[in-house]
């Protein structure tokens, strides 16, 4: 669902964080900016929505606790690639309701 208003998407997203408290479902949200297009990469908007989602869970899977650890251990750390969180989204939202 497109939504173009931030006071009409804001409420969708408020009540959908509601209604999924009790419901074990996640929900992201990503506001594009348009004055800040450079920093809006598919990588990091995906990260953010995963790092939201990930957020919400009891406890996080060992398959993405390891991959960040992985990638940390790298000299100076490094991100996940754009192929990594996507599978780790799809697995989440396999697993339970997300709305994004």
């Amino acid at each position: 669902m497109l939504l173009r208003s931030c006071n009409t998407s804001s409420l969708v997203i408020d009540t959908l964080g509601d209604w999924a408290r009790g419901q074990n479902a996640a929900v992201a949200c990503f506001y594009f900016d348009f004055a800040a297009q450079k920093e809006q990469s598919p990588t990091s908007t995906l990260s953010s929505l995963l790092k939201q989602v990930v957020c919400g869970l009891e406890e996080i899977p060992p398959k993405i606790a390891k991959a960040f650890r992985d990638q940390k251990k790298v000299v100076g750390g490094r991100r996940l690639e754009l192929g990594e969180i996507v599978e780790m989204l799809q697995d989440i939202s396999s697993s339970q309701p997300t709305f994004i």
